[in-house]
């Protein structure tokens, strides 16, 4: 599954550990991304989408519909 938000967009970001002594190496912040199955009323099924933590907040709050035609307008498939 890529890091990636499908409603929101929120993607890996990236900087670097540092040790005690203060050498720095590569790493990456993923997203919490969790795989969501919603009930789709205007088309009689069920979707699943890959969203992150502050997705899932933000379906609850505007209704899947909303977040639907949000997805779509970005180009996303549902």
């Amino acid at each position: 599954m890529s890091a990636h938000c499908q409603l929101t967009g929120r993607r890996p970001g990236f900087g670097n550990h540092i040790s005690h002594s203060h050498r720095r190496s590569p790493r990456r912040f993923d997203p919490n991304i969790q795989r969501k199955r919603y009930w789709l009323p205007s088309e009689g099924r069920h979707i699943r989408l890959a969203l992150s933590t502050k997705g899932i907040k933000t379906v609850d709050t505007i209704g899947i519909e909303a977040a639907v035609v949000r997805i779509r307008a970005r180009g996303g498939k549902v």
